[in-house]
């Protein structure tokens, strides 16, 4: 079991490391490096590789010959391929891609749908018999995030709440107490931990996605019968595909055609599934474009006055 275990990180180390050396190609050489952030890069390089393999064959008129993959630890470490080169597409959530705008000048290619959905919102919710009905009742009480990096449970309704005057401070555990007036936090990691963490009174509130909120798994229905939702922001793109900001405009411009044609395209079924249940690629229309700038000033006064 020993050696097994030792093999098989042998081999997402390997992974790690073929891709990093690999994905540094020359501007002229003809690559295209497809980039995510990543705590599984044996599993995430499974879902990427087949839509790039879809994608590199149709992008010979722009001089594309050959597709790579490069992970990053953390949105620092994209941030630096991307600045550098070295990555030149990246698919991530709404916040992350906000982040990488701000870092490394990313620039915004299209919205990922995925499962059907193109759009959501998240969701604030308690106990019934907390008494809380809105999001001002929560100064003095105890909310659940995520984790730092989501998108759903963590910046939008940390800027919700900034946005609303409310002061976040994050708490050592759920037996600590915020300040008055305050609003405490925590991260729970997982929306099942949110939802038990609500339900046994270890916070007062949790915050999830309305995707989350009606997975059963996520969300127990015997939990869910005691929960009252009490408050919701506005919707946010599920995903978003960006670009480097000093990609070559018809690299850009040939990608961003590839993609919007996929999902009329039999031979990219399997390869927009694996693609994290991609259904289809839409255009940046204007109300999506306006969501994400919002979601940017957020991310920037989360990170200026919460981090």
């Amino acid at each position: 079991m020993i050696a097994r275990s030792i093999r098989i990180v042998c081999l997402v180390l390997g992974l790690i490391l073929a891709t990093s050396v690999a994905a540094a190609p020359d501007p002229s050489s003809g690559v295209l490096v497809l980039g995510r952030i990543s705590d599984n890069p044996r599993a995430h390089y499974e879902q990427l590789k087949p839509l790039l393999d879809y994608v590199v064959p149709r992008m010979a008129d722009v001089g594309i010959r050959e597709g790579r993959i490069l992970m990053a630890r953390d949105t620092q470490q994209m941030a630096s391929y991307m600045r550098r080169g070295r990555v030149d597409w990246v698919t991530e959530t709404a916040g992350t891609a906000m982040l990488l705008q701000q870092r490394a000048g990313a620039r915004p290619l299209l919205v990922t749908e995925r499962d059907g959905v193109s759009h959501y919102h998240s969701l604030f919710f308690a106990r019934r018999d907390r008494g809380l009905t809105g999001l001002d009742d929560l100064r003095g009480r105890r909310v659940a995030f995520q984790r730092p990096s989501s998108t759903s449970a963590y910046f939008v309704p940390a800027a919700t709440l900034l946005a609303k005057g409310v002061t976040l401070e994050i708490l050592l555990s759920p037996d600590d107490q915020p300040s008055p007036g305050a609003v405490g936090y925590l991260f729970a990691r997982s929306e099942l931990n949110i939802a038990t963490w609500v339900h046994k009174g270890l916070v007062d509130a949790g915050v999830m996605s309305n995707l989350d909120w009606e997975q059963p798994g996520r969300v127990p229905g015997t939990f869910k019968r005691d929960f009252v939702v009490i408050g919701r922001t506005a919707d946010y793109p599920r995903a978003v595909e960006v670009v480097r900001d000093n990609l070559d405009e018809r690299v850009a411009l040939r990608l961003r055609e590839v993609l919007l044609q996929a999902a009329a395209d039999p031979q990219a079924r399997d390869a927009l599934s694996s693609f994290f249940g991609t259904t289809r690629f839409l255009p940046m229309d204007p109300a999506s474009r306006r969501a994400l700038e919002d979601i940017g000033r957020g991310v920037a006064r989360v990170r200026a006055d919460v981090e």
